[in-house]
């Protein structure tokens, strides 16, 4: 067979990943790549067209065919497609976990742990997380596969290390609870359904690309990676080998991943649906899409995600061009807020739509990002908000949550117990309709307040989430720096969507004049103030000065002198570009193991440049 692609982490160093069967699937998975370049450029396009005519995201006609497919749009929306039927495994999805499967430059037992923590911690499925949560440093992709193969093979170093979690699980439990929450760790370890999350469409690969020195889909490295690797196990045992995919906001992009689960099922000689599939719902335009999106992935689809963080930043990004539209203070865009009460409720008359064979599909509420460690009071009011939210979202029909941290499944899993049902997909909701006033909704905002205290809090989490990116820890417990040292104040789980949607906004607040809201006595700032740029300068140096000086703890000394100056310059020209970026991983992904500040802003001008000029989004390997 004539090599089509190129490795950079050799098949030496990691045979057990890069085995001849993997290298064959992604040679034969290929091809696709450039229909997903194609469809990547089709977006970008959308998006331009968008905000040069100042137009407004809407359905899709409804006589329509959904590209890549034979099936009309209104066909879709009457559920007149073959839907696949859920597995047992996921009709009771409580509660789902996410988080990744190794640490930044961990050894094989350290990464180990992770899994460990989350197969014990009693959670009904975990998502184990390739894109948002993972870091991407050096080889972290890869360990991140090792330790997964390693645990679904239950190789006895995972054996020997998830009986020394459980032991240190139990006994933090019974300091919280009173009790142990693990009987029986070896039963235990068979409880949770092992689901994997791929990186989006929009991502290229760092370890493999085209021979000719295109870039190659992270999509397509993940998927072949944990199928390949793991699917005969999974299936020997019972179990779905299940992903989430995310980032899509078109049926044509969920009918492009069907033609690569399809593609690879055939070639691994598996029946077509054998691959299970969550859509994140993270993108406005799906929203509009939602049905089209269900009917373009079957007979693999099982069911939507809705999440917070992700879908504001798509909210911000595709209406960055209306200067009427700018969001308040992040903390004020909840799940009950105007559009995202709009998209919530879109997403449950989605599912809950019968197909042709009177099948509904799954709704998996959002994450849960508190972690219950600090003051006594601090927990307590945090863990009510938590319970609060849970119980919120079961009473809206959501089947399950997820949670960022395995310390909460016994505290939000109660919820779902008391309501007795595997899930809820009996429950009636009205139809989907596609109007105008439909259309506004999905971009409705409502009154709230912009501060400067807003913009402190933006600025001091979007600085430590891309220094923590840098440092490989991708998913982070993060919190203002204001409130560093106040057990009282809880640190939440924060992955690379809050990074997104802290610099979308800050770009919203700057190029649209948002007017200030309150006093602000330390800055001098007044009620109707505009958010200018002496202003945004002003607190972004403050905010990297608290980072500077903050302990150890909460900023590693190690980084304050590479990686946060790094990630001050990124948000310095992120925010300050006349022309909005898409994304702010772009930026950091082309400064992974990159220490050096001129470096740095020599790749930062040149992507901005780049983009501002034809709409080329760089995202190839820098250092391939």
């Amino acid at each position: 067979m004539t090599r089509t692609l190129e490795f950079r982490t050799t098949t030496e160093k990691y045979p057990d990943l890069y085995t001849p069967p993997v290298v064959a699937a992604l040679e034969a998975l290929a091809p696709l790549n450039r229909d997903r370049r194609e469809v990547m450029a089709a977006r970008i396009a959308r998006r331009a067209e968008r905000f040069k005519n100042r137009r407004r995201i809407d359905f899709l006609p409804a006589d329509a065919l959904i590209p890549r497919t034979s099936i009309t749009v209104q066909d879709a929306r009457e559920g007149r497609f073959e839907g696949g039927a859920i597995p047992a495994d996921l009709r009771r999805q409580w509660i789902q976990g996410t988080g990744p499967a190794t640490k930044p430059r961990a050894s094989i037992r350290s990464g180990l742990r992770n899994v460990a923590y989350a197969l014990l911690s009693g959670a009904d499925g975990w998502m184990f997380d390739g894109e948002d949560a993972l870091g991407q440093v050096e080889t972290m992709a890869l360990d991140n596969q090792r330790s997964l193969r390693m645990s679904i093979a239950g190789d006895p170093l995972f054996m020997e290390v998830a009986e020394e979690v459980a032991d240190e699980m139990n006994r933090w439990a019974q300091g919280f609870f009173g009790r142990p929450i693990i009987a029986d760790w070896r039963e235990q370890l068979r409880f949770t359904t092992r689901l994997f999350r791929c990186r989006g469409l929009h991502l290229d690969d760092r370890h493999v690309r085209e021979a000719d020195g295109t870039g190659f889909s992270a999509s397509i490295a993940d998927l072949a990676l944990y199928v390949v690797t793991n699917h005969a196990r999974l299936l020997a045992a019972g179990s779905s080998v299940a992903l989430y995919l995310p980032k899509i906001q078109t049926a044509e992009e969920a009918a492009l991943w069907n033609d690569m689960l399809t593609a690879l099922e055939t070639h691994l000689g598996l029946a077509v649906g054998t691959i299970k599939v969550y859509v994140l719902v993270e993108q406005i335009e799906a929203s509009f899409q939602l049905m089209e999106i269900r009917a373009a992935l079957s007979p693999h689809f099982v069911g939507f995600n809705t999440g917070r963080w992700d879908y504001i930043n798509s909210v911000s990004d595709a209406l960055s061009w209306d200067r009427e539209f700018i969001n308040p203070n992040i903390d004020l865009i909840t799940m009950t807020y105007g559009y995202m009460r709009n998209y919530e409720d879109r997403v449950r008359r989605a599912v809950n739509t019968p197909d042709k064979n009177g099948q509904c599909a799954l709704w998996q509420g959002g994450m849960e990002t508190n972690i219950p460690v600090g003051t006594k009071e601090g927990v307590a009011a945090g863990m009510k908000r938590a319970v609060a939210g849970a119980e919120r979202e079961q009473r809206e029909g959501a089947s399950g949550k997820w949670v960022a941290h395995w310390k909460m499944v016994h505290i939000i899993r109660p919820v779902w117990e008391r309501a007795g049902q595997d899930n809820q997909l009996a429950r009636p909701f009205p139809r989907l309709t596609y109007t105008e006033q439909d259309a506004r909704g999905l971009a409705l905002l409502e009154p709230a307040r912009r501060t400067v205290r807003g913009a402190r809090d933006l600025l001091s989490v979007a600085l430590q989430y891309g220094n923590a990116f840098g440092q490989g820890f991708q998913a982070a417990a993060l919190k203002p720096a204001d409130f560093f040292g106040d057990e009282g104040v809880l640190y939440l789980m924060e992955d690379m969507a809050t990074g997104e949607i802290r610099l979308s906004i800050l770009w919203e607040w700057l190029h649209k004049g948002a007017a200030l809201s309150d006093d602000d006595a330390q800055t001098g700032a007044r009620t109707g103030d505009v958010f200018s740029r002496p202003l945004f300068e002003r607190l972004l140096e403050e905010e990297f000065a608290k980072l500077r000086t903050a302990s150890d703890r909460d900023v590693h000394d190690d980084s304050k002198d590479t990686t946060l100056p790094i990630a001050r310059a990124i948000v310095k020209a992120y925010v300050g570009s006349n022309v909005k970026a898409p994304w702010y991983v772009d930026l950091l992904n082309i400064n992974l193991d990159n220490y050096d500040l001129a470096t740095a802003e020599e790749r930062i001008a040149r992507y901005l440049e780049t983009f501002h000029r034809d709409g080329t989004r760089i995202t190839e390997n820098q250092d391939f």
